[in-house]
C-alpha cells in the first residue's frame, strides 16, 4: 500500500536534487565557479574580475553556497570563497563538456569564443608531465598572477595574457612553448598561442588547464 504522503515525499526528494540545477541555471554563476576553480578568492577580486557589482556577485556566490557548491570564511571586513571541493570542479566540467556535445548552439558559442583550438595541437597532460624535465619546453601560465600565486604547475613561469606581447624578448626563441590558462573554454591560451605563433615561437595549449590537472592528481605549487 502507498503511503498517504507519498506524493508529498517524492516531491520534497526531487526539490532539492533540483536545488543543484538552479544554483547552475545562471552564466553568471558559472562564470564565477570557473575563476573559484582556480583557487580561493574574496568577494571583491571575483567581482573585478568578471566584471560585476561587488553586491550582485555576493548574491550569486550565496546562491552557490545554499546548494553546496562553494564554501567561504571572512577574513576582517572581507568574506573569501573557495569550491565546495574538487567535485565541483569536475561536475561543472562534465556538465559544460555535456552541453557542448548535446547543443548545437553551445558547441557553435565555444567555437565562436574560443576559435579551432583542435588545429593548434593541444598536449595531453601525460605527454607534459612525461616532457616536464627537458630543458627545451617552457611551460607558460598566461592567467593573471593572483591565480597563478593561488596555485600552478611545478617550474612554469607566469606572464599574464595581457602582457604577453610586451614580454615576448624574455621567452627563449629555441625553446617549445605549452602555454595554459583557466581550463578547456578559457581563451587566454589559445589566444596567446595564436600570438606566438605569429611571432615564429613554436607553441601550442595544454589540452585543458589547471582544474583538469589538478583533478587527475598531477603536482601543483603555490
Amino acid at each position: 500500500m502507498i503511503p498517504a504522503d507519498y506524493k508529498a515525499r517524492k516531491s520534497a526528494m526531487y526539490e532539492q536534487f533540483a536545488r543543484i540545477g538552479k544554483a547552475l541555471a545562471n552564466p553568471v554563476r558559472l562564470e564565477l565557479l570557473d575563476l573559484l576553480a582556480q583557487g580561493e578568492r574574496s568577494v571583491e577580486d571575483l567581482a573585478e574580475t568578471a566584471g560585476m557589482k561587488v553586491s550582485n556577485t555576493s548574491a550569486q556566490l550565496r546562491m552557490l553556497a545554499g546548494a553546496g557548491l562553494v564554501d567561504s570564511r571572512r577574513d576582517g571586513v572581507r568574506i573569501y570563497y573557495r569550491l565546495a571541493s574538487e567535485e565541483v570542479r569536475s561536475f561543472v566540467g562534465r556538465a559544460q563538456e555535456f552541453a557542448a556535445s548535446r547543443l548545437a548552439d553551445a558547441e557553435l558559442a565555444a567555437r565562436n569564443y574560443l576559435g579551432d583550438v583542435a588545429s593548434l595541437e593541444p598536449v595531453a597532460r601525460d605527454e607534459l608531465l612525461r616532457r616536464m624535465a627537458d630543458e627545451q619546453i617552457l611551460v607558460l601560465d598566461v592567467r593573471p598572477e593572483a591565480e597563478y600565486a593561488a596555485g600552478h604547475i611545478p617550474g612554469a613561469v607566469s606572464v599574464p595574457h595581457d602582457q604577453l606581447a610586451a614580454r615576448l624578448a624574455e621567452l627563449p626563441a629555441d625553446a617549445e612553448i605549452v602555454a595554459y590558462c583557466r581550463g578547456r573554454y578559457c581563451v587566454f591560451a589559445p589566444d596567446a598561442v595564436r600570438l606566438l605563433r605569429a611571432r615564429g615561437f613554436s607553441a601550442r595549449p595544454l589540452d585543458g588547464g589547471l582544474p583538469d590537472w589538478k583533478l587527475a592528481g598531477l603536482p601543483v605549487v603555490a
